[in-house]
């Protein structure tokens, strides 16, 4: 019982840190994101949702290099086309849920001012795209951390069941374990 906890403790921490790394990558992203929406929407004048899709695109290029060379760096590498392939696909879907957050809010609901487009954006929006992301960066893009704990679950599972049967025998054999027959 002991190993277990031991084990359920162990992949908690290991979560915990890929939650904080995956976090730490994600404060810059959000940096980017918003210096570079606040700086197309103001300064160049472009439109809420094209200003919105250009910082996201960028902040996501910044993501990719902090994810895939921190967060996720003992992923495995040997299919860096399918991994890149899968995190755009992944960002664009974040994207499209951060940005349509905007437009909703800037179109539909027409709250159009600078904090209103900034809080459906970079805190509704990126909210909700922050969770998708990590869901599927970790189940889909850099999955090699899961496999090796998988493999090595697996790998364990022989020793489990040669100590239990091990115990069981010392346990049937004891005197006082015998059963009476009737």
């Amino acid at each position: 019982m002991t190993n277990q906890r031991r084990t359920v403790r162990s992949r908690l921490e290991r979560l915990a840190r890929e939650i904080a790394k995956f976090g730490a990558v994600g404060a810059i992203g959000f940096v980017v994101n918003l210096v570079v929406f606040n700086a197309c929407r103001h300064l160049l004048h472009l439109a809420v949702v094209r200003s919105g899709i250009i910082a996201t695109a960028v902040a996501i290029a910044a993501n990719y290099v902090g994810n895939r060379y921190w967060t996720y760096r003992d992923a495995d590498r040997t299919r860096r086309s399918r991994e890149l392939s899968l995190f755009l696909l992944f960002s664009g879907v974040g994207l499209v849920i951060e940005n349509g957050i905007l437009a909703i809010s800037h179109y539909g609901l027409h709250l159009t001012d600078p904090v209103s487009d900034n809080i459906a954006k970079n805190v509704v929006g990126l909210g909700l795209g922050t969770v998708f992301r990590f869901w599927s960066y970790r189940t889909w893009v850099f999955r090699a951390q899961a496999v090796q704990t998988a493999e090595s679950f697996l790998a364990e599972l022989p020793r489990q069941r040669d100590s239990r049967s091990e115990a069981a025998s010392q346990a049937s054999s004891s005197p006082g374990s015998r059963s009476r027959s009737l």
